[in-house]
C-alpha cells in the first residue's frame, strides 16, 4: 500500500489533485476538507489510501493522518463506500463526525447526501463504541464548554437526577438549542427525564 505521497503539487481542484513524485505523477482524490488544509506552498505531502477493486485503482490524499483513519473507518460500515466517505469529509469536519457518531446524532449523518436513515444507523451503531475507544472520549466530553448548561447540570443533581442521564439529556438540548437559558434547559430536562 501507498502510505503517502510527497512531491510537487502540479494541478489541484477541490475533489483531486496531481502530486509529481520524481517523475511520476499521481492522481490522488481529495475531500473538500483536506482542499481547505492543502499548504500553498508547491512541495507537499498527503497521507494516502490505496483502494484496489477488479476495475480500478483509486488513490484518495488527506493533509492530516487523521482524517485519512477515520476514512478508513467509515469504509468499514457497510453501505459505505469511498465516494460517500469522502462525500462525508467535504461536508462535515472530521470532528464534526466524530462527534455525531459519538453522541449518535443520526440527523447530522443523514443530512450528508447519499447518506438514508438506514446507513446512519449502521454507522453509528458500527461505530460509536470504536470513536469513543480509539479517541480515549466519554459522550460527555464531546460537547463544547456550555456554562448554561454546567448550571442546569448542578441544579438537576441537587433536585436528585443521576448525573449521566441528566447530562446526557441536556447534551442533546443543548446540541438543539446552543443558546438556550438555564431556566429553559432545566424545564425542558424535566420533561425528558
Amino acid at each position: 500500500m501507498i502510505a503517502h505521497l510527497q512531491g510537487k503539487l502540479v494541478e489541484k481542484s477541490p475533489t483531486e489533485v496531481v502530486i509529481d513524485c520524481n517523475g511520476v505523477g499521481y492522481q490522488v482524490h481529495i475531500s473538500l476538507h483536506t482542499y481547505s488544509l492543502l499548504p500553498q506552498t508547491e512541495n507537499i505531502k498527503l497521507f494516502t489510501y490505496l483502494q484496489i477493486k477488479e476495475d480500478a485503482h483509486t488513490l484518495f490524499g488527506f493533509v492530516e493522518k487523521s482524517e485519512r483513519e477515520i476514512f478508513k473507518m467509515l469504509l468499514s460500515v457497510s453501505g459505505i463506500g469511498a465516494g460517500i466517505a469522502r462525500t462525508m469529509l467535504s461536508s462535515l469536519e472530521p470532528k464534526q463526525i466524530i462527534q455525531a457518531l459519538a453522541v449518535g446524532d443520526i440527523a447530522a449523518i443523514q443530512s450528508i447526501k447519499g447518506i438514508g436513515n438506514k446507513t446512519a444507523q449502521r454507522a453509528i451503531l458500527d461505530l460509536k463504541d470504536k470513536v469513543l475507544k480509539v479517541y480515549d472520549l466519554d459522550e460527555v466530553s464531546m460537547t463544547p464548554n456550555n456554562t448554561n448548561k454546567d448550571e442546569a447540570l448542578s441544579a438537576l443533581e441537587v433536585l436528585g437526577f443521576n448525573k449521566k442521564l441528566a447530562e446526557k439529556v441536556l447534551d442533546k438540548l443543548v446540541g438543539a438549542q446552543p443558546d438556550a437559558s438555564v431556566e429553559s434547559l432545566i424545564k425542558q430536562a424535566l420533561k425528558n427525564l
